[in-house]
């Protein structure tokens, strides 16, 4: 085996991407503190065909070299938006057909393992603070919550990694 240069990855251009059918998903960032959790998220987001994600309360937002630092270039390719209070985004996403999932460990969680998405439906997932969880008045106000399982004696993932993992479960399903 050998390693592949990056020429020979045919990776899309930034028009290209825009312009390329997206999975029917959107990331919402809710307080997020650190900008390379941020700049993670949104190079996650680009490798996976993201429609959009937003950005809500003290999560930062382009420009920011913080976050350019580990977006490397995603901040062009993967639409975003800001929006103050994400009690102001979620019954606009609720009107746009989509279901509103948190992440978050709580009473009567579905596991992201059981969770099929439908390639007819349309998903908002919904990531808190990286101490504090998604705010439970943002629990209450979705329509269902997904829970990553976890099997260690730790009871928390990196908000980047939780990100990684749930966008790539819901892309590897509705590839089938």
């Amino acid at each position: 085996m050998r390693k592949l240069r990056n020429e020979e990855l045919e990776r899309l251009d930034v028009d290209a991407f825009k312009n390329t059918e997206k999975i029917p998903v959107c990331i919402v960032l809710d307080n997020i503190r650190s900008l390379n959790n941020i700049g993670s998220v949104f190079r996650t987001s680009d490798a996976f065909l993201v429609e959009k994600i937003y950005l809500c309360g003290i999560t930062a937002k382009p420009p920011h070299k913080d976050i350019h630092k580990t977006a490397l270039g995603a901040t062009d390719s993967v639409e975003w938006e800001y929006v103050e209070e994400i009690t102001d985004l979620l019954p606009r996403l609720g009107s746009q057909g989509y279901l509103k999932l948190a992440i978050e460990q709580a009473k009567g969680a579905r596991m992201l393992h059981e969770f099929m998405p439908q390639k007819t439906g349309k998903y908002a997932l919904i990531f808190g603070n990286e101490v504090k969880g998604v705010q439970q008045k943002v629990v209450d106000a979705c329509d269902s919550v997904l829970e990553i399982p976890q099997f260690g004696t730790k009871h928390s993932l990196n908000i980047s990694v939780s990100v990684g993992v749930v966008i790539w479960d819901f892309w590897s399903k509705l590839q089938k």
